[in-house]
């Protein structure tokens, strides 16, 4: 019996030595792809060293609580605490805009790295709105017909890489509900601790790829769309990510007036909770160039209220 446990013990000891190994092996280089920043930014997405906008400045105050959890810096410890969904309930609501904007965000940190991943296997966008060709990516992954450095994207935004959604697959929802998914998340998580990885989901209530999806998430980023998401949808999709520790509400495309300050709704709504409480935060999308600005989701959304209104101060609303 004793001479089982060694041996076991032995065949744990060295295979724990070849994972390390593996893992400490020269990876293959990715393949580099040339953004048109200028293009990009024009289209409204925040770049690296552009100038300072309003728009810039909503996701440095976004990205904030989010990078405070991925670092082991926030209120609790969580688990993939680096890895972020960004959702919505239906379409149209701005999720790949803000998870786009908000992986832009994060690669101008001096000290981390970001991984932009298009999840929404069913309706991808991440290459068309960053200007590129369809590429192999997730799906492929999974299948286990590509290696990480066969398909992940490396940028001319020194710290962003992207991970395309792939060719599309009858079984997509399978494939990202498999062994395979579990141990690709674990390995993202864990490999560069300092890389957080942004996953831009299908919509919680169009498809179930994002439900199993959102089992694996440390954070996840639902965005509402201003004066166009209903208050029982809202609470519809929140109720389908009650697994996931931290959760944080992002109103979208708020409508502000010309004399707004400029610093309206900034500093709001922040502060995760753990469990059942929800966390709601500040977002800003002008994919068609619409004159937008952040403000406060409410914590309990009452059935008579809607969100904030143009112009309306930010410390009138429930936070």
């Amino acid at each position: 019996m004793a001479g089982q446990s060694a041996a076991a013990k032995a065949a744990l000891a060295a295979k724990l030595a070849a994972e390390e190994a593996r893992r400490s092996e020269p990876q293959p280089a990715s393949r580099r792809v040339d953004l048109d920043l200028p293009a990009i930014s024009a289209s409204g997405i925040v770049t690296p060293n552009a100038p300072r906008t309003r728009m810039a400045d909503q996701y440095r105050v976004i990205k904030r609580p989010l990078i405070a959890n991925a670092t082991g810096k926030g209120a609790a410890t969580i688990k993939h605490a680096n890895l972020i969904m960004v959702t919505s309930a239906l379409a149209g609501e701005g999720k790949s805009f803000t998870a786009i904007n908000l992986a832009m965000s994060i690669a101008a940190e001096l000290d981390r790295t970001v991984m932009l991943v298009d999840a929404d296997v069913a309706r991808p966008s991440v290459l068309r709105v960053l200007g590129l060709p369809p590429s192999a990516g997730l799906l492929e992954l999974l299948e286990g017909k590509a290696q990480m450095s066969d398909v992940l994207l490396r940028t001319n935004v020194d710290k962003l890489t992207v991970l395309p959604s792939g060719s599309p697959h009858p079984k997509a929802t399978e494939l990202l509900a498999s062994e395979a998914m579990v141990r690709l998340l674990d390995d993202m998580a864990t490999r560069y601790p300092d890389r957080i990885i942004i996953f831009d989901s299908p919509p919680l209530l169009l498809t179930t790829e994002s439900r199993v999806l959102a089992t694996h998430m440390g954070q996840i980023v639902v965005v509402v769309r201003a004066d166009g998401t209903l208050q029982s949808t809202v609470m519809q999709a929140l109720g389908t990510i009650e697994a996931c520790p931290v959760k944080m509400m992002l109103l979208n495309m708020v409508r502000h007036e010309s004399g707004s300050g400029y610093g309206y709704g900034y500093g709001y709504g922040y502060g995760y909770g753990y469990g059942d409480g929800y966390n709601y935060g500040h977002g800003d999308s002008v994919p068609n160039g619409v004159n937008t600005v952040a403000a406060p989701v409410p914590s309990v959304l009452p059935e008579a209220a809607a969100p904030a209104k143009a112009g309306r101060p930010a410390d009138k609303a429930k936070a």
